[in-house]
Formats: C-alpha cells, structure tokens, sequence
C-alpha cells in the first residue's frame, strides 16, 4: 500500500531502506521517545524491522519527502486492545517541519480506509512535542498517564494516553470547526 500526502509518500518498507532508517533512527533523542525500539539502535535492529512481514490490516510506511524520495522516518498503525495504535518517528533533521503532523494525517486516512474505527496513542511526558502532533491530528487526551516501557530507555516511564474515534469523521485527523 502506498499514500501520498501534500509531501509526503508512504510506502512499505524495502530491505534496501535499512540503512536510510538506521541513519534517521539510529540517534537517542529519537529512541528514548518510541515505546518499542532499542537503544542501542544497530544495522541488525534496521534490516530485522525491513524484513518483517507486511500485515494488511495493520500497515507500517516509511516517510519520504515525495519531492525527492528522502526517507525522513516512518508510521504505522499496530493493533491495541480492541483499538488501532497510531506510532511514528521523524529524523531529528527533519523535526519542527509539520511532517510527523502530515505523516500521522495520511496514516489515519489509512486506518478509516481499513476500517479502524478507534485509534489510541500515547507518548512520554518528557516529550510535549508529541502531544501536539496528536492534539493536531485530532486525538483527545483520554486522562490516563500510565507506566509504558520504553526499550530504548531500558525503563519504564509515565506516558500520556489519547484516543480518536474515526466513525462520523468528515476526514480523518481534522476536527470540525
């Protein structure tokens, strides 16, 4: 599956992008914000996430700029307790230009369009920019501030839950005025 947004492309992950995403990923400040990648991020953790089998229903993309196919990071849409999850990461080079804002966008286009009806997120407290790219795509905070593990902490840390119901949106991510 492939989406493309104002400038942005979607597109599945190839084996040959392992070591774009090693170079967008392979940074700290970006791990220790993700619930599910380790620290130390290394070539076998990029060509593992490359080879993984495609599940339909719960797609994974990496972001490319679609002017001129730079890989930027990557989002996708895991399953949740009855619910979608929404989780994406940018390359710090590319941070503070909308695209986490346009990548989440397209990616819940793709889950109303694969019939999610509720998608939850969270992010960790130490990261607000998070929070404003959810709050920006639509998501309400759900008042839950849980424990999640982060495996690029090594750790547990306090992360705030948001949810969005996508039924009776005109259009995914945006909020009727």
């Amino acid at each position: 599956m492939f989406h493309r947004s104002q400038r942005l492309l979607l597109r599945p992950p190839w084996p040959e992008d392992w070591c774009e995403i090693l170079g967008g990923i392979a940074d700290e400040g970006v791990v220790r914000n993700l619930a599910r990648a380790p620290w130390p991020y290394r070539p076998q953790h990029a060509r593992e996430f490359v080879s993984r089998p495609a599940t339909p229903h719960y797609p994974r993309f990496v972001v490319a700029r679609a002017d001129d196919a730079a890989l930027i990071g990557c989002v996708g849409i895991d399953p949740a307790d009855g619910a979608a999850e929404l989780g994406y990461w940018i390359a710090r080079p590319h941070w503070g230009r909308g695209y986490a804002t346009e990548a989440g966008r397209a990616a819940l286009e793709i889950a109303r369009m694969l019939g999610h009806s509720r998608v939850v997120a969270s992010h960790f407290l130490d990261n607000p920019a998070s929070g404003r790219v959810l709050r920006k795509l639509g998501f309400a905070p759900t008042g839950a501030v849980r424990p999640r593990h982060s495996c690029g902490r090594g750790a547990d840390a306090l992360a705030a839950e948001y949810a969005l119901d996508l039924e009776g949106e005109s259009e995914p991510g945006m909020r009727a005025a």
